[in-house]
C-alpha cells in the first residue's frame, strides 16, 4: 500500500507540480490585478445625464419595432455615443438594442460607429480601431456572451486603455489597460488555464480544469501521507534528523510539505470546488425571479416624463431601468456615482414622487410570496455585511459594491434557502441553500480567505496569503526540481 502511494505521488508530481507552481505564483498576482471588468461604477461614470427631452419614443413603439411575441426579460434605456439607445433583455436570446428616441432597429454596429462610442466613453483621448473578434483573452466572460461579436478599440491614454464595444449594442462592455492586460498573461490567464481556451479544446475546457484539480489534489493528500509516514516522531535516523532525506532538495521538499501541506491540499480542492465538479454543490432548488414577469401595461408613465420627474426631484439620471416589483411597475434610475431612485410607473401614477428604497415590510412581503408556501422562520435586515453577503475589492473575481442595508429571510423550504432582497432596487440579490453556503466555505474560504476578521485587517490578510502561496510554490518548485532529476536518470 504504501509503495503504490510513493509511486503516485511521485508521478503525479512530476506531471503536475508545474501546474501547482503556476497556480501559487498567478494566485498571488490575482490578489491585485483582477481579470479585465467594466465595473458598474465605471460604466456609469462614464454616462452623460439622459435627456428628457430628446428622449424617449413609447413603449409600444419600441417592442413593434423589437418584433419579438414574448416580454422582454429586461429594459434599460441608456447612452451610446451621445444618443439615448433602449436595450431589451431576452434572456439567452440576447440583447436588442433600440434607438432611444425614435424606437427605430439601430443600424448595424460597424467599425465606424465602434470607435464613435469609444471617443464618447473616454472623450479626453484619441482613438483607433483594432479589429473584431468574437473573444479574446481578456474576454472569456460568459457574462458577455450577448454582447458578442466585440470591436477592439486602442484608446491612446497613459493608461493603454483597450476597449471592447459590443457589435449588437454598441455600448462599451469591457476596459483592460495596459497594465492589466499585461500582468494577467502571468496572472489570471494562468490561473485559469485560459490557454486551454478557445479552438479545438473549448468544449473540453471545463473537464480539463476539473480532473487536472482532482490529480493535483490526490497528489497534495497523498504527499502530506507520504511525508508523515517517513517522519520519525520518535527517535531519529543516523544522520540526527526526524526526516530520512540527506540530499537538499528532498530534504527541503519533506519539511516544506509537513509545514505548508495541509493549506497547499486546502488551496488546490478550493480551486476544485470553485468548478462545482459534476455539480456536487446544485441542491435542484428552483430559482427565483429576481423581478416579477414584465408586462408593458405595467408601465403607463411615458420615459421622458419619468426622467422630468427625476430631474424635478434634483436627480439627474443617466440611466433608467424597467423593472417589475410586487406586481406593478416601476422605473429604476441610477446616477453617476452609483445613487438610485425609483419611481412608480404604474396605470394610475398621479404625481407620484421619486423615493429611496421600498419599505422593509413590502420586501418581507414580496420575499415570501416568492417561496410560497414556505414559512419564513428568520427576518433580519442587516446594516453591516454577513459571512455570505459581502463586498470584496472591485478587482477581484466576486469584487464589486454590494449595497446596504438589504433584508435577509430564511425559509423551511426542503433546501434550507435564505434570501437578500435589495430595498433599493425591489431585487433579489442573493439566493442561497445549504449547499451553496456549504460551498461558499468550502471555496471562497479556503481559497482566498473571505473571513471578515482578516479582510477587515489588512495587511494581515495579505501576509496570511503570501505566507500560503510562497509554502505552496515552494513545495511546487522543488517537486519540480526532484522530477525533473528523476527523469533524467530514467532517460
Amino acid at each position: 500500500m504504501k509503495r503504490y502511494a510513493y509511486l503516485a505521488h511521485r508521478w503525479l508530481g512530476i506531471a503536475l507540480c508545474l501546474f501547482m507552481a503556476l497556480w501559487f505564483f498567478s494566485g498571488v498576482v490575482m490578489m491585485y490585478v483582477g481579470y479585465p471588468k467594466l465595473t458598474q461604477a465605471e460604466r456609469l461614470a462614464a454616462l452623460p445625464e439622459l435627456d428628457a427631452s430628446r428622449c424617449c419614443a413609447d413603449m409600444e413603439r419600441w417592442l413593434a419595432a423589437a418584433g419579438r411575441a414574448e416580454a422582454p426579460a429586461s429594459v434599460r434605456l441608456t447612452t451610446v455615443a451621445g444618443q439615448p439607445r433602449l436595450m431589451l433583455g431576452y434572456g439567452r436570446a440576447g440583447v436588442l438594442a433600440l434607438d432611444g428616441a425614435t424606437g427605430l432597429a439601430i443600424a448595424p454596429v460597424d467599425a465606424a460607429a465602434a470607435l464613435a462610442s469609444a471617443r464618447a466613453f473616454m472623450p479626453q483621448a484619441g482613438a483607433s480601431y483594432v479589429d473584431l473578434v468574437a473573444e479574446d483573452a481578456f474576454s472569456h466572460s460568459r457574462g458577455l456572451d450577448a454582447q458578442r461579436p466585440l470591436h477592439r478599440v486602442a484608446m491612446d491614454d497613459a493608461a493603454a486603455t483597450r476597449l471592447y464595444v459590443s457589435a449588437r449594442t454598441g455600448e462599451v462592455v469591457r476596459d483592460a489597460s495596459i497594465g492589466e492586460r499585461g500582468w494577467n498573461w502571468v496572472g489570471s490567464w494562468l490561473h485559469w488555464m485560459y490557454p486551454f481556451r478557445g479552438g479545438a479544446l473549448e468544449r473540453f475546457w471545463t473537464d480539463i480544469v476539473v480532473y487536472t484539480a482532482i490529480a493535483a489534489t490526490a497528489l497534495a493528500l497523498l504527499g502530506m501521507l507520504v511525508g508523515v509516514w517517513r517522519w520519525r516522531f520518535s527517535g531519529r535516523f543516523r544522520s540526527g534528523s526526524r526526516s530520512p532525506y540527506r540530499e537538499p532538495w528532498m530534504r527541503w521538499h519533506h519539511l516544506l510539505g509537513l509545514l505548508f501541506g495541509s493549506l497547499t491540499l486546502s488551496f488546490i480542492f478550493s480551486g476544485l470546488m470553485s468548478m462545482n465538479p459534476f455539480k456536487v454543490l446544485d441542491s435542484g432548488a428552483p430559482k427565483v425571479a429576481q423581478q416579477g414577469r414584465w408586462r408593458a401595461d405595467y408601465f403607463a408613465l411615458p420615459a421622458r416624463q419619468a426622467l422630468q420627474r427625476l430631474a424635478d426631484g434634483g436627480f439627474a439620471a443617466r440611466e433608467l431601468e424597467w423593472r417589475v416589483v410586487d406586481g406593478a411597475g416601476y422605473f429604476l434610475a441610477w446616477d453617476g456615482q452609483g445613487r438610485t431612485r425609483l419611481l412608480a410607473a404604474g396605470a394610475a401614477p398621479g404625481r407620484a414622487l421619486p423615493f429611496e428604497a421600498f419599505g422593509m415590510a413590502q420586501m418581507r412581503a414580496l420575499g415570501g410570496a416568492l417561496m410560497a408556501p414556505h414559512r419564513i422562520v428568520e427576518v433580519r435586515v442587516l446594516e453591516q455585511y454577513d459571512n455570505y453577503y459581502y463586498s470584496r475589492a472591485a478587482h477581484t473575481m466576486t469584487g464589486g459594491g454590494k449595497r446596504l442595508p438589504v433584508l435577509r429571510l430564511k425559509f423551511d423550504d426542503p433546501h434550507d434557502s435564505w434570501l437578500y432582497l435589495d430595498p433599493s432596487s425591489g431585487a433579489v440579490v442573493r439566493q442561497l441553500d445549504a449547499r451553496q453556503r456549504a460551498g461558499r466555505w468550502l471555496f471562497s474560504l479556503l481559497h482566498s480567505w473571505d473571513w471578515a476578521p482578516l479582510l477587515e485587517r489588512r495587511p494581515w490578510w495579505d501576509a496570511w496569503m503570501l505566507a500560503i502561496s510562497a509554502g505552496g510554490m515552494l513545495i511546487s518548485v522543488s517537486g519540480i526540481v526532484l522530477g525533473w532529476r528523476r527523469l533524467r536518470r530514467r532517460g
